[in-house]
């Protein structure tokens, strides 16, 4: 090569260097609880930076170790996303000790979440769409906080993203909090922000007409994870097998549970991919009821900006398949 040919090509690599320095230089260092936040925090960063996921996906977000790399992203971070300590109340502890210097969003706190009391009992039917209601009421958080080495079932019920509408909701959240620390990259943000409300728009009009045909069909969930899912499409569960994922049912809840789906003509229950099949079958060995797996963790999708769509639209086709 040339003299002048081999200054052209380095010229024109700094040159590329240099144009897309600005972005990536100054793009703020953020950290994030679940897959569901990554990814709508990554869709808002688009063509700016890339977040850190703490919790990865397949683990329980109620008891984790944070790996090495995991305790460095919230050390660097400038900013942190999670849920809130309702749903981690051992991050809680690991942001006030590792990231003390963040901006920290605790998305359930914010006044445009749309939030929802735990439902009580093994089966919970009655509990309806009434209890909806927004942040800027009184939520008595007091007694989420009540036991923090549990899922404690008082309280708010921290597994809001699986509503859509408040998953747009905080597309704006992050957007707006992100040019607070880089003011530069404000107007990307909002426009990501934009784009991902329609594309979480595209995902729930598709959920609305797969669950549509539905009407009256009767299942149950392995733990209560799913309302804010069931009450956006009037599709609610009947009941949950398992107060939560961190426990396993009494002998009393299974047999209560049995009786509950022989005497209610009960078509359908879902289990997760992490849970022993084992109690399934105790309570469904010689029903008719038909068995299906949903993960309310999304842990075969990849992660990233089209995670959150392509999460919810799998928690659709999982209940339209078996109902």
């Amino acid at each position: 090569m040339s003299m002048h040919r081999l200054k052209s090509v380095l010229l024109g690599i700094g040159a590329a260097m240099t144009l897309g320095a600005p972005g990536w230089a100054q793009a703020p260092g953020v950290a994030t609880d679940i897959a569901a936040i990554h990814s709508l925090a990554a869709r808002v960063m688009d063509g700016v930076g890339t977040p850190d996921q703490i919790i990865q996906q397949g683990a329980s977000p109620h008891g984790y170790s944070l790996r090495p790399s995991e305790a460095r992203a919230l050390e660097q971070a400038d900013v942190v996303f999670w849920v809130g300590e309702e749903l981690t109340p051992w991050l809680d502890h690991a942001i006030e000790s590792l990231a003390a210097d963040a901006r920290v969003v605790a998305l359930l706190d914010n006044p445009k979440t749309l939030t929802r009391e735990f439902r009580e009992g093994a089966t919970f039917e009655a509990h309806g769409r009434e209890d909806e209601h927004g942040h800027e009421d009184e939520h008595g958080h007091e007694d989420a906080h009540a036991h923090e080495d549990e899922h404690a079932h008082d309280g708010i019920d921290p597994h809001a993203w699986l509503d859509p509408e408040n998953g747009k909701a905080w597309l704006d959240v992050i957007a707006a909090e992100l040019s607070q620390v880089d003011p530069e990259n404000a107007s990307l943000y909002f426009a990501n922000a934009a784009e991902g409300k329609k594309e979480i728009d595209a995902a729930a009009a598709e959920i609305a007409q797969m669950l549509a045909p539905l009407g009256d069909a009767r299942f149950i969930v392995f733990h209560d994870a799913y309302q804010y899912f069931e009450a956006r499409y009037n599709i609610p569960a009947a009941a949950a097998i398992s107060l939560s994922d961190a426990s396993d049912p009494s002998a009393a809840r299974i047999a209560e549970i049995r009786e509950y789906v022989e005497n209610q003509g009960i078509t359908c229950a879902f289990t997760e991919p992490q849970f022993n099949p084992g109690i399934l079958n105790a309570v469904f060995s010689g029903t008719e009821a038909k068995t299906a797996v949903i993960d309310p963790q999304g842990t075969d999708i990849a992660p990233g900006p089209g995670f959150y769509p392509a999460f919810l639209r799998s928690v659709g086709q999982a209940i339209a398949g078996c109902l």
